[in-house]
Parts: C-alpha cells; structure tokens; sequence
C-alpha cells in the first residue's frame, strides 16, 4: 500500500481531488487530500499573514507521521511540496509535479510564472491588495482552469476561495542535499494553455542524476477534474 498526499492549487481545496481519491483508494492505496490554510474546511483562517511558509507547515505536519509518501503538488503546489521535501525529505518517496511550479532556492512564484504579478497588480488596484480573486472564466477551450463542461464550471466555482499575495511573494527554500536524491515525476496537461502562461522545460536529468520523467495528458490545467481516471492511471505507476 502506498500512501499519496495530493496538494492542491492556488484558489483550489482539497476536494479538487475528489475524483481521483476514490481511484486511488479502490486500487489499494491510502490517500489524503487536504485543504491548505486559507481554503476549502479552513477558508475561515484566510488572512493576509498566510503565506507560502504557512502551507509547507501545513504539508509538513502531515508527513512527519507518515513514510514512504508520493507527495503530488499542482500548479502552485509545486513550490509547496519542493519546500516541505526540504524539510523532510526521509518521509518523502516521490515527488510528483502536476502541471505544477517547479522552483529553484531562492525563487518565488513570481519567478516560476512572471505572469503572478499581473494578478498581484490587479488585486492592488480592485481589492484590498493583500489577496488575489480566482482567473475568471475564459471562453473554450481555455475555460475555468480548462475546465469547460457547464455542470464541473459551477462545481469547480464554488470551493474557489482568494490566494494570499504572500503565498506568491515568499521565497522557497531548497538548501537540503538530502531533498535532491528524490526521484521526481512530471505530469504536464498539453491540451490547453492560457496566453501568458509559461512553463519551464524539464531538464535532462533530475537532481539526483536519473534521467527524467515527463507525462503528458491532453486536457486543460485541472487534469484532476477533466481526466481523473487517466491522472489516476499514471499516478498507479509510482505505488
């Protein structure tokens, strides 16, 4: 048995993964699928003092109970699980980056994605300045996050929730040699992608030497909801 941690995105909450937690579970595994501070059963706590340090604690309270975890960030995410792996790289198995920031020392998301900082603009000129409201809904194929289908829009909308301006500021920290001996997976969705949304090549080889490994899904951003059972397929191949 093999147990996977999924980390949600910006604007997201746990139950982003409702679609693949019972594919998952029916194969065999245990899996856990929380809300990071801020989202979902913990929207209550949203603050401008939640930063991206709050949501590497999050993940890191939950691993050090736990071993062996194929630890899975999307979008956003990829700067979470990077820094928790950091912290505790003897809980983590696998690290797999879903359409996911895939940051250096150092970097912020504003680094990985310049594009951060339209929307940081934005949120300073509509709103209060310290949270940044979900990407509205653009027309197909783009969609909600490449979401299209009118039934999963309004699902998709409603566990939607601000993404702090400090999650997308704070630097990520990798200085822990340990956290570069684990082997990484890359699952990028090739089917659509929003102008102004860059992504930064793989390298040949990962951190710890191994040739990387890069799969593909042809569907939007939210592969989780768009093609649950195929992302649940490629995530069996590491249990």
């Amino acid at each position: 048995m093999t147990t996977f941690l999924l980390v949600h995105g910006a604007w997201h909450s746990g139950r982003a993964w409702d679609r693949v937690v019972p594919l998952l579970e029916s194969a065999g595994h245990r899996v856990l699928a929380p809300s990071l501070t801020g989202y979902g059963d913990k929207k209550h706590l949203l603050s401008p003092d939640i930063g991206l340090d709050t949501h590497v604690q999050d993940i890191v309270d939950l691993l050090r109970g736990e071993e062996d975890v194929v630890l899975v960030g999307h979008s956003y995410a990829g700067l979470v699980i990077s820094a928790a792996a950091n912290e505790v790289p003897d809980r983590v198995a696998e690290l797999v980056y879903l359409d996911a920031m895939v940051p250096e020392d150092g970097e912020t998301a504003l680094d990985v994605q310049p594009i951060t900082q339209t929307l940081i603009d934005l949120a300073a000129q509509q709103g209060d300045g310290w949270r940044v409201p979900p990407m509205p809904e653009q027309p197909a194929p783009f969609g909600l996050f490449g979401v299209t289908d009118p039934a999963d829009v309004e699902w998709l909308r409603g566990m939607l929730s601000d993404q702090p301006v400090r999650c997308l500021q704070q630097p990520v920290r990798l200085d822990n040699p340990a956290a570069r001996a684990i082997p990484r997976t890359h699952i990028h969705c090739v089917g659509t992608t929003p102008k102004g949304i860059t992504r930064r090549p793989v390298p040949a080889l990962q951190p710890n030497g191994t040739p990387s490994q890069v799969w593909e899904l042809p569907t939007g951003h939210d592969c989780m909801v768009t093609m649950p059972a195929e992302l649940s397929e490629l995530l069996l191949k590491l249990a």
